[in-house]
């Protein structure tokens, strides 16, 4: 795996690292820390960081503000082409999705040699079958 998107169902897990709280927090961490030294390039639709940020306000409203900096700081690389809205629609219209989550997969479809990394086990149930799609917890490094 070269190059990733991200879904706020992972990268939610870069704020609140707990794994009491979270699922898969540990392969969460590894991800990001091979991001972050460029071991594994990013990509991410435009509306990501918004997202991350109304989970985190959710989760912990005294917290989210400094991690949403922190995250907005690490500059990931955004793509927002009108293919990627062309192919997020076509895919929540076909899987009967919200449109938010289909625009990350759509994002690994687009450019291609992608692969979108989540823990929403729903989507990936409806989607697997169209590729370029990874379960965090399947998600293996070398």
């Amino acid at each position: 795996m070269t190059r990733v998107v991200v879904d706020a169902s992972v990268a939610v897990k870069w704020i609140f690292d707990d794994p009491g709280r979270e699922a898969h927090v540990e392969t969460a961490l590894a991800l990001l820390d091979r991001i972050a030294d460029g071991r594994i390039a990013v990509l991410q639709p435009v509306h990501w960081l918004g997202e991350v940020a109304a989970v985190a306000v959710r989760l912990d409203a005294t917290l989210a503000p400094h991690a949403i900096r922190l995250l907005h700081a690490m500059e990931l690389p955004v793509i927002d082409g009108v293919e990627v809205y062309d192919q997020a629609i076509s895919l929540a219209s076909r899987l009967g999705h919200h449109l938010f989550d289909t625009l990350y997969h759509a994002v690994a479809l687009v450019s291609g040699e992608t692969t979108l990394v989540t823990d929403d086990a729903a989507y990936h149930r409806r989607a697997h079958h169209l590729g370029s799609i990874v379960l965090l917890e399947d998600v293996a490094f070398p």
